[in-house]
């Protein structure tokens, strides 16, 4: 699975994409946790809500064994398929690269990174999400 190219784009790109294209789906793998006291991006204005399927779990970060199968479940709930573009994001890039290697290994044709992540890297001050990422760059989100 590790050979998977998977396509990193930006937040920006990622939400031209989201706005473009109707059937395109944004794809949160951070935790519970993240998405209630970190906040969500909002998607609202473009009449869509992103999927929510953890890619490891809270406390401890233990795998989510079932992410494919509840990812593919949720993405038929919502009439996606698998020529739809997913694109995933989490924290700063890297669950979401796996996760995004998980589904184009399962048959998803059109997965794609979005890079920076929802917070971006650490800053100078050590604090998330004013370097890049979401919601550095401005876009929208919500508190959980």
């Amino acid at each position: 699975m590790e050979d998977i190219h998977i396509e990193g784009v930006s937040v920006e790109e990622a939400w031209a994409r989201l706005k473009a294209d109707s059937a395109s789906v944004l794809i949160d793998v951070r935790t519970i946790a993240e998405w209630a006291y970190v906040g969500l991006p909002d998607l609202e204005a473009i009449g869509k809500r992103p999927v929510l399927v953890e890619w490891q779990g809270f406390p401890g970060d233990r795998p989510n064994t079932a992410f494919v199968e509840r990812l593919a479940e949720a993405l038929r709930d919502i009439g996606a398929n698998k020529d739809c573009e997913l694109l995933f994001i989490c924290r700063s890039g890297s669950r979401s690269q796996k996760a995004a290697r998980a589904m184009a290994a399962a048959g998803y044709r059109r997965c794609r990174n979005v890079s920076e992540g929802f917070e971006g890297p650490l800053g100078p001050d050590r604090h998330r999400g004013q370097v890049a990422g979401w919601k550095a760059r401005g876009l929208p989100w919500a508190q959980g």
